[in-house]
Parts: C-alpha cells; sequence; structure tokens
C-alpha cells in the first residue's frame, strides 16, 4: 500500500511595528493587507465617519439655559414660605369665624329658597332641636305679625294659614337665644293634604330671621 503525506505549510507572523504618536499614544498598525482598522469609538477622526456612517459629534455644547426645578412660581406666588403662612393664617381665620357663628348664630338673614304649590292652605310647625332653653320667635306673613312671641319647645307646635294666590313670604324672626346662644329651631311647611312642602334648620342670632316664600298658583 501507498501513503502520502501533507506536510503543513509553516505559519508565518506578522509583524507589528510599534509607532509612537505625536501626544505620545502608543499607536498599532497592522499591515496585513485586506484588513482596515476598525474604530472602536475610542478616537473620532476630524471627518466625523466610521466605516461611511456618520458619528455623532462629542460633548457638543448647549444652548439651552440652565434653570433650577421649583413647585413654586417665584414671579407669580412670591417666597413659598409666606405663600404657606398666608395659607395658615386664612384657615385660622376661617376657623374663628365658624366658632363664633357656631356660638353667636348667624349674624345675617338665612334665605331657604321659594317653593310653589297648588294647595290652598299651609301648615307651619316649628320646635327647638337644640336644648330647651327657652328661645323664642316672632312670626310674619307678607310683614303682618301673626305671632307675636313663640317659645320653641322640644315638640312641634304651629298653625295653619290660608294662603293668598302668588307669593306668600314667611320670615321667623329670633327675639333672643335663651339661655345658650344661638337661637336654635327646626321647621316644616306642610301643604292641606299633608306633604312637606319644604323643612329646615337655623341658628340665629339675636334679632336676625329666617325667610322662605310659597307661591300659590
Amino acid at each position: 500500500m501507498t501513503l502520502q503525506a501533507q506536510i503543513d505549510s509553516e505559519q508565518k507572523s506578522v509583524a507589528i511595528p510599534v509607532i509612537e504618536s505625536e501626544e505620545g499614544e502608543i499607536q498599532k498598525e497592522v499591515k496585513e493587507e485586506g484588513k482596515p482598522i476598525n474604530n472602536q469609538g475610542f478616537i473620532v477622526p476630524k471627518e466625523d465617519n466610521i466605516n461611511g456612517l456618520t458619528v455623532p459629534k462629542q460633548n457638543q455644547p448647549t444652548d439651552l439655559p440652565k434653570e433650577e426645578f421649583s413647585m413654586f412660581n417665584k414671579e407669580e406666588f412670591g417666597d413659598p414660605g409666606e405663600l404657606y403662612e398666608d395659607r395658615i393664617n386664612k384657615h385660622a381665620k376661617y376657623t374663628d369665624l365658624r366658632k363664633e357663628q357656631q356660638y353667636r348664630g348667624n349674624t345675617t338673614t338665612q334665605f331657604f329658597g321659594d317653593y310653589r304649590t297648588t294647595s290652598g292652605k299651609i301648615n307651619i310647625v316649628y320646635r327647638d332641636y337644640g336644648a330647651f332653653d327657652g328661645d323664642h320667635i316672632r312670626v310674619f306673613i307678607n310683614g303682618d305679625v301673626v305671632k307675636a312671641s313663640v317659645l320653641l319647645t322640644p315638640s312641634y307646635s304651629g298653625f295653619k294659614f290660608n294662603l293668598v294666590p302668588g307669593i306668600n313670604k314667611i320670615d321667623f324672626f329670633a327675639l333672643d337665644t335663651g339661655q345658650v346662644s344661638p337661637n336654635t329651631a327646626e321647621f316644616q311647611i306642610l301643604d292641606e293634604f299633608g306633604e312637606v312642602i319644604s323643612g329646615n334648620q337655623w341658628n340665629l342670632a339675636k334679632g336676625v330671621k329666617a325667610t322662605i316664600i310659597i307661591i300659590k298658583e
């Protein structure tokens, strides 16, 4: 039998000479034909182009001004500390006003709206929904006194009234606030069939009234 063998060709190394750049950096030049040097992004050419691809310029300055982030617009609101303090003061004043109203009662006329009915007459009832402390009221209808002085008790009391065509204005006037301020009452207005037309509550200072209007159609 005849055997044939092929001797591997001797591998020859490629020389890579060391070249020192002007900046003192060490670069390696590969002289192997057909293999271009691949730029890994460490040195960007002046033409901003690598292997036919455009490379964005590095460390370009921005023209946008830098401005500190703030939750408050200083030009509109001023100093945030002053704004916060102003809100605290307004809340304190509102709280004090509410406490004064609860103690003294409302100091302006309370209007409970206007209602329409076809009923010929109404039944007006009222009571003291707070402590029974001697609250008194006076009742007006269309400017006329129909009840000069009524003592408000825990139980409902009242009277019936024949409506006039059109507007019937009912005023409940607080004569006093009893032993404990303010003058407190709950009222209801019912038609001739016993259906409730309207109802509400008041907390009045002395000399203040609550008003409701019933329109007979």
